[in-house]
């Protein structure tokens, strides 16, 4: 597997450190709330300086060789048989206008006002206004160009396909082949339960996935791909 390991590695130990502090001052009689605060400054100059987008587009470059390499190594006449899946929320659209709405939070229920918040969950997804995250747009183009196919799996739920597929044409995501998303009825312990069969059921329908690329452990674990590229996200964690 592909990750990121530079500047991200340090704000994930920022993190780390700072959710510690929290826990043990939550022991004391004067909770120590400076730890927190800085957690959180620190991951918004992890983006505003760059370093966010640049690690993403370290490992989307990455990515993108080893497309090109796997299909010229392809039987010539069989790439239509070849596919690549990608996440959705913070691999393919940014979720970062509601992080900042919410102060990092997660709000899952209420409307959405952008940039003041709060910004429920639910109505960000229904808003269809995430914006593309531009490396993972880049390289859906690349294997639309290649001859692949493009299937977005995601843990958001059936309810809110119309306002995802618009939201991804809108942000300038065309031409892919399928679009995955939860049943209204499912609930799964890991993303890793529901997104692992659901790349089975692709293989099963005749398609190689040659590339897998999501922003948590829990998107690429559970096999049914070649290769798996892990983007950076110390923002939340999705089992």
């Amino acid at each position: 597997m592909i990750t990121a390991h530079k500047s991200v590695d340090r704000y994930l130990s920022i993190l780390a450190i700072g959710l510690l502090g929290l826990a043990l001052a939550g022991c004391a009689a004067e909770p120590d709330r400076e730890n927190l605060s800085l957690v959180k400054q620190q991951l918004r100059h992890y983006v505003t300086s760059g370093d966010y987008e640049r690690e993403i587009a370290a490992v989307a470059q990455a990515a993108e060789h080893y497309l090109s390499a796997r299909v010229a190594g392809n039987t010539p006449g069989t790439s239509d048989r070849l596919a690549i899946v990608l996440d959705i929320d913070d691999t393919a659209l940014s979720t970062w206008p509601s992080l900042m709405a919410n102060d990092f939070g997660l709000i899952k229920n209420g409307g959405c006002t952008i940039p003041q918040g709060p910004c429920g969950w639910p109505a960000w997804q229904e808003r269809g206004q995430a914006p593309a995250i531009e490396s993972t747009r880049a390289l859906a183009q690349l294997a639309q160009d290649l001859g692949l196919a493009v299937f977005f799996i995601t843990g958001r739920h059936e309810r809110f396909r119309d306002a995802t597929a618009q939201n991804l044409r809108a942000a300038g995501y065309d031409g892919w082949r399928g679009l995955v998303l939860q049943p209204a009825d499912e609930h799964h312990p890991s993303a890793t339960d529901y997104k692992g069969p659901a790349r089975q059921k692709l293989e099963q329908e005749g398609y190689v996935i040659v590339l897998n690329m999501g922003d948590q452990e829990s998107d690429l674990a559970g096999g049914h791909a070649e290769r798996t590229f892990k983007l950076p996200n110390p923002f939340y964690l999705i089992p």
